[in-house]
């Protein structure tokens, strides 16, 4: 495996617990499954939908997420929308995102 596949492939599991906390943040303001993809890739999180829509039915079943369909379009979607359990769950994995960047930023190693 060359050295840049070894990178993405290590940057692809540092950023797959992060999108957890990210989908619970953004979907805060209710969001539908590829608009939340775009915003998720908008802000630096790119997702691809075999991940994000399990993640989404994962979440929900846990009680993260809340979900209502729309069908006053043309195409009915299924809306999330981050529950009070999620927002618990968000606040507590912000606190522990955010210690673990300051004890990452503490080390003590030249690069």
């Amino acid at each position: 495996m060359s050295e840049t596949e070894n990178l993405d492939t290590h940057l692809q599991e540092l950023r797959r617990g992060t999108v957890v906390l990210a989908c619970l943040r953004l979907l805060e303001t209710p969001g539908y499954g590829y608009g939340l993809l775009e915003e998720l890739g908008g802000h630096g999180f790119p997702t691809d939908a075999n991940t994000l829509y399990p993640l989404l039915r994962r979440l929900e079943k846990q009680g993260y997420l809340t979900s209502e369909w729309n069908t006053d379009e043309a195409r009915p979607r299924k809306f999330y929308r981050t529950s009070d359990a999620g927002r618990r769950l968000a606040g507590a994995l912000t606190d522990d995102f955010r210690a673990i960047a300051t004890a990452i930023d503490g080390l003590d190693i030249d690069l």
